[in-house]
């Protein structure tokens, strides 16, 4: 039975990865800040919840107190603003969050991760392009990306893979306030849009979390021991 983590497990992306991994039998531990958002990820799951701040140094270390064979980056977020409307406050906070995260993470998982382990960020589309009004948030994933990128180079003599996946927009509560603001914006109706959000998408939706969970699946599979230093784009063939 395999020890895996999942950062930021208390919706969204980080629910639907968490449940995946429970119910294939692995003994799966989530962080988060709210501890009844953790509570109704596991929902009878047999999940261990753990409260701890991913950008607090001291939290993200007190999560390793046992290794884990998988660990997945999950924690994240951020607000859209042109660079001229974006404060200095802000930018620390996505970079934070996103990147500084990640980092913290990483690096406390490969205190104890053995042979086979594998470290997987969740990162974004915009890890892969930029964003006229998601500079912050698309530096901050750059940057995840980049870390991904240079830490699988050292750990693969290990035994360990490094990847990054890389979704567009995810039908979670972040997904759904990106439609809350172009509805508000532009005046559009609620399907407009979500037109609009996934004109990119030649699918044309939004991607259910459970896609995402299913790539992070695979990329901890003994079939993805080749796969390293990896962005793994699921956008419908927007990237």
């Amino acid at each position: 039975m395999r020890r895996v983590l999942v950062t930021g497990g208390g919706s969204g992306i980080g629910r639907a990865v968490a449940r995946a991994f429970a119910e294939a039998g692995d003994r799966v531990v989530i962080s988060g800040r709210n501890a009844d958002a953790l509570a109704e990820t596991d929902g009878g799951r047999g999940m261990e919840s753990r409260i701890a701040d991913v950008t607090n140094e001291a939290e993200v270390g007190a999560l390793f107190e046992n290794p884990y064979d998988v660990v997945i980056a999950n924690a994240g977020g951020g607000t859209a603003n042109k660079l001229s409307r974006v404060t200095l406050t802000d930018w620390n906070a996505v970079i934070a969050v996103n990147l500084t995260g990640t980092f913290l993470t990483f690096r406390e998982a490969l205190r104890g991760m053995g042979p086979g382990g594998r470290l997987i960020a969740v990162a974004s589309i915009a890890a892969l392009k930029g964003g006229a009004t998601i500079p912050a948030y698309a530096a901050a994933k750059h940057g995840v990306l980049g870390l991904v990128r240079s830490v699988a180079l050292d750990v693969a003599k290990l035994g360990i893979t490094c990847n990054a996946i890389c979704p567009g927009f995810v039908d979670t509560p972040l997904g759904q306030a990106a439609v809350d603001a172009v509805q508000s914006r532009f005046g559009l109706t609620r399907a407009d849009a979500v037109s609009c959000i996934v004109e990119g998408n030649p699918l044309k939706r939004m991607i259910n979390p459970a896609e995402v969970a299913a790539v992070a699946m695979f990329l901890a599979s003994a079939g993805a021991s080749m796969v390293n230093g990896h962005a793994l784009s699921v956008s419908g063939g927007e990237i």
